[in-house]
């Protein structure tokens, strides 16, 4: 399950978007004070935002620019306005792909999905992994989220790694153990718990506290 926030001013389209992308196991957030944006993105930590042009207060370039000085996450524009001109400027300051109003349903969850496909689960030759808008560098082993970043050890990497190729699904300490070290009987049960303790407390500081949550007697997942 993904969390992707959806910017649109026009409510029964965006419930309507919710609906259809919320049918398909995403979980959907909805920008509520379009005077708070870029705060109730930080909040929400999304995988994916769906942007309209057409806002209150300021247009979807403007909150796409301010984004992106804080997050990589992939952004899809939503607009009427389709001429190729709008486009480019959407483009051009940081958006990932358009979709013209009327929006059909089909056409939605098929870029959503190929979008969050592209990001998060096609492996191949990608030097980063992102979540809740942070970035985990798959060479340097650390996380980055906005001007914080923070250095795990190796085992604190394939930890996080582990958790984030299975999120919204509990991984057991048994398969962590023998992801880091192979074989679990060398392995000292206090050790994983201390290992998973550090990297909460690292991404703490990075603004990403509480996402690794504990499932007593079963392991660990992100939510």
């Amino acid at each position: 399950m993904y969390t992707i926030m959806l910017i649109e001013d026009d409510i029964p389209l965006a419930e309507a978007m919710k609906n259809q992308l919320e049918s398909y196991g995403h979980h959907v957030v909805r920008a509520e004070d379009f005077d708070r944006v870029t705060e109730e993105f930080t909040s929400a930590r999304p995988d994916l935002v769906l942007l309209d042009i057409m806002l209150p207060k300021h247009d979807g370039y403007y909150f796409c620019t301010e984004i992106r000085k804080i997050s990589s996450v992939p952004i899809i524009f939503i607009s009427s306005a389709s001429e190729n001109m709008n486009i480019v400027m959407a483009c051009s300051c940081g958006g990932d792909d358009f979709i013209a109003k009327p929006v059909d349903p089909m056409v939605l969850t098929a870029k959503v999905n190929a979008v969050l496909r592209r990001t998060y689960e096609m492996n191949g030759d990608r030097k980063t992994t992102l979540f809740y808008g942070a970035e985990l560098n798959l060479y340097d082993y650390t996380v980055t989220n906005g001007e914080k970043t923070i250095e795990l050890t190796k085992n604190e990497f394939r930890i996080l790694e582990a958790l984030l190729e299975n999120r919204g699904k509990i991984v057991s300490r048994d398969d962590l153990m023998l992801r880091l070290w192979q074989n679990d009987l060398y392995v000292e049960e206090n050790t994983l718990t201390v290992n998973v303790g550090r990297i909460r407390k690292k991404l703490g500081y990075c603004g990403l506290s509480e996402i690794i949550v504990t499932k007593p007697g079963c392991g660990y997942m992100i939510k």
